[in-house]
Parts: structure tokens; sequence; C-alpha cells
């Protein structure tokens, strides 16, 4: 299965902006920014109950940088091979 990148641009709520880049596994650049989103998600509800992030899935993708108090622009987010 092809191994992709997705860039989610970011911006903190001190008004500092960058990138959070994902990587693993998909079948295609869609279904490659919808897993990054949910493994996202997954790490934000982790944190949110005091859990520790979940660690890379055997598909390659993992949210270990999650920063709390940042907000990812999915709307934005480019997937690429």
């Amino acid at each position: 299965m092809p191994y992709y990148e997705v860039n989610v641009p970011m911006r903190s709520v001190t008004g500092d902006s960058g990138v959070h880049v994902f990587t693993g596994t998909a079948t295609n650049s869609g279904a490659a920014i919808r897993i990054a989103q949910q493994t996202y998600h997954a790490a934000q509800e982790a944190h949110r109950v005091g859990r520790g992030i979940p660690g890379k899935r055997p598909d390659g993708w993992g949210a270990r940088g999650y920063r709390p108090g940042w907000k990812l622009n999915w709307r934005a987010a480019t997937a690429t091979l």
C-alpha cells in the first residue's frame, strides 16, 4: 500500500503557526487525510482523559507530536506520496 505524508497547517492560541506532519499507508490521498485526522483525534481524546498519547499504529500512523492549544486546519491539509 502507498505511503503518504499529510501536512496540516496549524496555529497556536498564542498566534504561532506551523505544520503538523503525519505519515502512514493509505489507499489514496483522501484516505490518508481521513486517517491522519482520526489519528489526531485519538491523541486529542487520550490527552483529554489523561492517558498517554497512542504510539505508532501498525500502518505507520501516529500523533506523538500532539500539542495541546494548537488548532489544526484540516480543510487546508494536503497529502502526497
